[in-house]
């Protein structure tokens, strides 16, 4: 059984149709990443698995349940973390502040916890006391992620990680999401980085026009050549 299966999922916006049954899934400690030209409905598949966007027909399942009409909160509460590509730490509070308003339904105490993500982002640990609006597009981008990951979740999405950043700063983010992997943390990425994202992933899904393409390992997929000349630059 998948941790997490979407299966013919339709969804859109107001009358606007952008999924036309998609299906996907994710395996416990796999990396799977869904690429596709813009405008494919990859944000929009991400925003419905978490309940933000409503699943019209089709359904999705998380460890077994089904969570197609479940409220983001219960759906967080359940193991399964969202991070968007963009508005996604609290810019006035500090990155202390933001770590610990990611454990908002962690039960107990969470000081080692926020101890644990200073020790797999060290430039979070360097200021903790800085406003999380001061900080650089990456440093955002790694906070939004600790954040996520102070619930423990058991899968982590991800909406282009490395939109935006230095092709240093963009290393460090996969650098941290294999260790993040590592650990046993599942993750579903949407990634403009297709070809970086891919060398990563254990299977990829490519959307085009709101439905399923092709499936199949992310080594496969890298050496597909009409996958590289259509969708990776090659």
């Amino acid at each position: 059984m998948a941790l997490l299966e979407a299966s013919e999922v339709v969804a859109g916006y107001g009358e606007t149709e952008i999924l036309h049954g998609v299906s996907v899934a994710v395996n416990e400690g796999e990396v799977v990443t869904i690429i596709g030209p813009n405008g494919c409905g990859k944000s929009t598949l991400m925003k419905a698995v978490v309940g933000l966007v409503r699943v019209r027909t089709g359904r999705v399942t998380f460890k077994g349940v089904d969570i197609s009409a479940q409220s983001p909160e219960r759906i967080v509460r359940s193991g399964l973390c969202y991070v968007p590509q963009s508005a996604n730490v609290f810019p006035s509070l500090s990155i202390r502040e933001n770590l610990e308003m990611g454990a908002f339904v962690r039960s107990g105490s969470h000081p080692d916890r926020i101890e644990e993500m200073f020790e797999l982002f060290p430039d979070l640990a360097l200021r903790p006391g800085r406003k999380a609006g001061s900080l650089s597009g990456g440093q955002r981008q790694m906070l939004a992620i600790a954040r996520a990951l102070m619930l423990d979740p058991a899968l982590l999405l991800l909406d282009e990680p490395s939109a935006g950043l230095s092709p240093a700063i963009m290393g460090m983010v996969f650098d941290r999401i294999q260790s993040i992997n590592s650990a046993g943390v599942a993750l579903l990425l949407v990634e403009q980085n297709a070809r970086e994202a891919l060398r990563m992933s254990h299977r990829g899904y490519i959307l085009v026009s709101g439905r399923n393409r092709l499936e199949d390992r992310g080594p496969a997929l890298l050496d597909n050549p009409e996958v590289g000349r259509l969708y990776l630059g090659a």
